[in-house]
């Protein structure tokens, strides 16, 4: 799969004329979850030669592959792609979007400019806020256990309030982005007790097949004890990141240099 998704990004280089500075795994199969049948998320960041950059009209800045965006080559049917040009990738880099940040954590890349991807991670440090990240996070973790007490229990559906939720807690620990997996996300934020097993049985049974008949109250006194903190927590955070604008300013300028020098 990884040649075949590494012909796409040849492809879509040739046919909407950019240079593709990186691309990555995102979704279940970076984080220790996926089955057979899990989607193949590729993320990429892409760069514009300079003339696009030189107009007064603002233009589309994503390449949704093959959702609205086409490449004149046959598609494996798991294969989602999505790209966010460079400019596009900074401004979220500066507000430390939290899907952004998860590519850059990514364990599988398939394609990296070293040269762009170092100086974006010798960045981070200075630029990251844990604050929006966080409010991701917690809104994630809300919003998907709302679902399962209004539709029912589903393993993916927990899994996906369970990622998020300890991702928050991580950050709360460590004041900089956790791992992306959910196994190494476990092991460091949670101590060994009935949730831990309950949860460590839940991805057993997602990456088996097994479907869940019901609730389980251990896991859900656990996620809105949870939510309670770190909404408290959030509370009484402040940031006082300085404005990280002229440094994305020149990493732009760099790159536009480098890559069509």
């Amino acid at each position: 799969m990884k040649d075949h998704i590494l012909e796409i990004l040849k492809q879509i280089e040739k046919e909407y004329d950019v240079k593709i500075l990186f691309a990555c795994e995102a979704g279940s199969r970076t984080w220790g979850i996926s089955s057979k049948e899990s989607d193949y998320d590729v993320r990429f960041i892409y760069i514009h030669k300079t003339d696009w950059y030189l107009s007064i009209d603002q233009k589309r800045d994503v390449l949704e592959i093959p959702k609205h965006d086409k490449v004149d080559i046959p598609l494996n049917p798991l294969v989602d792609m999505n790209g966010w040009e460079l400019t596009k990738a900074l401004r979220l880099f500066r507000k430390s979007n939290p899907a952004l940040l998860e590519w850059l954590h990514s364990n599988m890349i398939y394609y990296a400019d070293n040269s762009f991807i170092d100086k974006m991670k010798q960045l981070e440090p200075t630029i990251f806020s844990p604050i929006p990240c966080m409010y991701h996070y917690v809104k994630m973790v809300k919003g998907n256990f709302k679902t399962i007490q209004e539709k029912g229990p589903h393993i993916k559906t927990y899994l996906n309030v369970i990622r998020p939720l300890l991702m928050a807690k991580s950050i709360e620990k460590n004041y900089k982005m956790g791992s992306l997996d959910l196994n190494e996300l476990i092991s460091e934020v949670l101590p060994k007790n009935d949730q831990k097993l309950s949860i460590e049985q839940m991805i057993i049974m997602k990456s088996s097949g097994q479907k869940l008949t019901k609730q389980i109250p251990v896991i859900d006194k656990f996620i809105e004890k949870e939510i309670l903190h770190l909404e408290q927590y959030l509370s009484k955070l402040e940031s006082d990141i300085p404005n990280p604008t002229h440094l994305l300013d020149q990493l732009f300028r760099e790159t536009l240099a480098d890559i069509w020098k």
